[in-house]
């Protein structure tokens, strides 16, 4: 995972009209590497979230419990390695010492997993408000940082010497053009191309925020009147930004400045395999979506999988998501 220090170990609205994308073409899925499966079916019953792939294994959260599911991208097969704590597991990112950093939906907690045991290295007790929603986390090189979809605030795990976990975690207040509304506010989570702000897509409104890192001030991201209607999880790739966008069934794909200021939709990825994707991690020259299916109503068998689509991005096969991971300056 050595090209993680250029890359980020990766990382679900309202219905509205998507503005200013009428005119973008947009990209059907299809078969592209025949070596390894265009679908994975996850286990019965699992209602997976979040993802993070590294070394050619992806991971998965359960938002019904919390288990961590880890799947081999060549074959298919997979188990659960690691037992949730009973509250879900959500948004999700990995280090390059094998940690997964675990965002933990109404628990109002973040926890950090080591992939190889299983075991919780580490938890954190964001809030004791209710409700609460973390949903979402990024990684800086000094830092993680979640997203609370129902509390106007993201949280700050600052990282020591060589990746030292902290005692305890920091909470900022989001402020600016950020205005909490009912229903789901600050979800996926990236950083800015030049790695000096945050960007949070607010499902409630649709709009992408550069928010500083330090005073928690946030700044509406100028798309020209696009709105990410249903906007979740975000994926970085140099100064392209994949908005999922779960229950619209597709990817909104955002060229960026590198400030993270402006960006332009330039295209759509979709899929007739999507049943309200809610995020998205890469590997190689796809990108990896678990379908949710918030539509269906969950029981112990109903079926849940993942959907590969092909991007025009070759990223490393060796260490997966496409992410930087950076300083934040």
């Amino acid at each position: 995972m050595s090209h993680l220090v250029r890359r980020l170990a990766l990382l679900a609205g309202v219905p509205a009209l998507l503005l200013g994308l009428a005119g973008a073409p947009a990209a059907t899925a299809a078969p592209h590497n025949p070596s390894f499966p265009d679908r994975i079916e996850l286990p019965a019953g699992f209602q997976p979230e979040g993802i993070a792939i590294a070394r050619g294994t992806a991971y998965f959260g359960s938002r019904a419990d919390g288990d961590i599911y880890a799947a081999d991208l060549r074959t298919g097969t997979g188990k659960v390695i690691s037992q949730g704590p009973g509250t879900g597991s959500l948004g999700m990112k990995i280090d390059n010492q094998g940690r997964l950093f675990v965002a933990g939906a109404a628990g109002g907690d973040g926890r950090v997993i080591d992939t190889r045991t299983g075991r919780v290295l580490a938890s954190y007790k964001f809030t004791t408000a209710t409700p609460t929603f973390v949903n979402d986390v990024i990684l800086s090189k000094d830092a993680a940082w979640f997203t609370d979809s129902t509390q106007p605030v993201f949280y700050k795990v600052p990282l020591g010497r060589s990746g030292k976990l902290p005692a305890k975690a920091e909470t900022i207040a989001l402020t600016g053009d950020y205005q909490h509304l009912p229903g789901n506010n600050a979800n996926g989570i990236s950083l800015t191309p030049d790695g000096r702000a945050l960007i949070m897509v607010q499902s409630s409104t649709g709009f992408l925020l550069r928010v500083d890192p330090r005073t928690g001030v946030a700044a509406k991201v100028d798309l020209g009147g696009a709105l990410m209607t249903n906007g979740d999880g975000l994926l970085l790739s140099g100064t392209t930004l994949y908005v999922v966008q779960n229950r619209l069934n597709k990817i909104a794909v955002v060229d960026l400045n590198a400030a993270g200021t402006k960006g332009t939709v330039q295209r759509e990825i979709t899929s007739t395999d999507f049943d309200v994707p809610t995020t998205a991690a890469a590997f190689g020259d796809r990108l990896y979506l678990p379908n949710a299916r918030f539509t269906t109503p969950p029981t112990a068998t109903t079926p849940y999988w993942v959907t590969a689509v092909p991007t025009s991005v070759k990223h490393s096969a060796d260490d997966g998501e496409c992410d930087q991971i950076r300083f934040l300056k």
